[in-house]
């Protein structure tokens, strides 16, 4: 037992709490352009649907690598800069680079087809935006008490919503505003999401700067103050042993709290995967193959504005998450959120009105909005201090994984069981919703339990 005098943190007001994760609305600006028009570009460089999942596995694959690695050593950094600011800093240039890469690779065509420069693209863009992102989450948890962690990740994840929103909606308002052209030559990316993808690069580096600038990261000897467990590393674990050992003794909460995280993220990959081609086929009734026409860019110009409703609802969902939570606790709202997510999705089956679309989206908001949020905000009441960096990285496993067996098994699922149609890609993601919601029923959400049986003792 520590003899150090332990100190409460200091509570943080709104706009401190704004400034701390004003960064995130410009990552999810990037990632809203990323999964909800990265697919619609590999397809215009001659991706086929049947086994599009295959080219988005180069992204949770670099999560899986990246998350950890990047949560252990920001766990380990003490600079004038910060603890975690040097690297979603970092990141954020990179996300900006690749952004404007990604739908110019077509330019290289030359040397190398587009399609594999795509590909590559988009593995440099999710490894990007996983460096920018993981010190956020672990930001949250470093800067304030836990009476306030359901306040800073549900301001978070309200400033994803809004950063999604615009990222989802540009391109339409590209077109629709500014005149500016959404069919090309077949190959060749339309200026409105050129354009849209330059300007999520410039926005997206932007926020970040704002961040960096505006918060500020506890010195080591004043966040020692905080905890009663000693902050130094120990010298007993290095590198690959303390990864392990670290994974090996994950808190139980953390470990149940994976089985939601399956569920949930295979529905959204597949959501994001296949939801254009669902809706050019099932609703837009446009035969497979046609990538060029102007009625396959205006059905994933509205699937642009479909994302964007969901996120729409996420952003004012994730403001009343906390007053939610104080009445019926933080698993109840997760299970019904995921419910509510899980009943979306299916109905788009039954849909066949292009404008009858937005209504689902209520629903995956209200999931997508707690997805950001719950799960964060429990995990961070089980982990110690000085490891919340690589637990937070390691989480990401729950997050990553889903998406690489969907990557590995999506493609083939919908096509030999359900004749390549899509729309039965989105029925499978509802049904993993609803699985989703059951699991998170059975996760144990005390602090006190979890820091005993993990051993993590102050």
């Amino acid at each position: 037992m520590s003899t150090r005098k332990i100190v409460p943190k200091p509570r943080l007001d709104f706009w401190q709490i704004w400034n701390m994760s004003f960064g995130f609305l410009g990552i999810q600006f990037g990632f809203a352009l990323q999964t909800g028009y990265a697919s619609r570009i590999l397809e215009t460089f001659g991706a086929d649907v049947g086994n599009i999942s295959l080219f988005w596995l180069a992204a949770p694959l670099t999560g899986m690598i990246i998350q950890p690695i990047i949560g252990h050593y920001s766990d380990r950094t003490w600079n004038r800069l910060g603890r975690r600011r040097p690297y979603f800093l970092t990141g954020a240039l990179l996300s900006g680079l690749a952004l404007c890469f990604l739908p110019n690779s077509s330019g290289l065509a030359f040397l190398i087809p587009p399609i594999i420069v795509g590909a590559g693209m988009l593995m440099l863009m999710d490894a990007s935006f996983n460096v920018a992102m993981e010190p956020f989450r672990a930001l949250v948890a470093d800067n304030l008490p836990d009476s306030q962690h359901n306040v800073g990740f549900s301001l978070q994840t309200c400033l994803i919503g809004v950063g999604a929103i615009i990222g989802s909606a540009l391109p339409s308002v590209l077109v629709d505003w500014f005149h500016v052209p959404s069919v090309a030559a077949k190959g060749i990316v339309p200026d409105n999401l050129l354009y849209s993808f330059y300007i999520g690069g410039i926005v997206l580096i932007a926020c970040i700067v704002w961040t960096v600038v505006k918060t500020k990261e506890y010195p080591p000897e004043v966040y020692a103050t905080f905890h009663e467990e000693d902050l130094e590393i120990s010298d007993k674990k290095s590198g690959l042993a303390e990864f392990f050992y670290d994974l090996t003794h994950m808190p139980k909460t953390m470990k149940q709290l994976g089985v939601v995280q399956f569920f949930s993220w295979f529905a959204l990959f597949s959501m994001w995967v296949f939801t254009t081609a669902a809706v050019a086929d099932h609703v837009y009734h446009i035969p497979a193959g046609d990538t060029s026409s102007k009625a396959f860019n205006d059905s994933g110009n509205w699937v642009g504005n479909m994302f964007g409703v969901y996120n729409a609802v996420s952003a004012i969902y994730a403001l009343s998450l906390p007053w939610i939570v104080k009445h019926i606790n933080r698993k109840r709202t997760h299970a019904f959120s995921l419910v509510m997510g899980g009943i979306g999705l299916i109905s788009i089956f039954f849909i066949q009105n292009h404008y009858l679309l937005l209504l689902p989206m209520v629903g995956i908001g209200l999931a997508w909005g707690s997805i950001l949020a719950m799960p964060y905000a429990i995990l961070s009441s089980s982990i110690p201090a000085k490891k919340i960096g690589i637990y937070m990285g390691l989480f990401n496993f729950f997050i990553t994984f889903p998406q690489i067996v969907n990557s590995l098994t999506g493609s083939l699922i919908v096509k030999y069981f359900f004749n390549s149609q899509a729309i039965y890609g989105l029925v499978m993601a509802g049904v993993f919703m609803f699985l989703a919601a059951i699991a998170v029923l059975f996760v144990e959400d005390s602090e006190k339990i979890n820091i005993i049986e993990t051993g993590f003792e102050d």
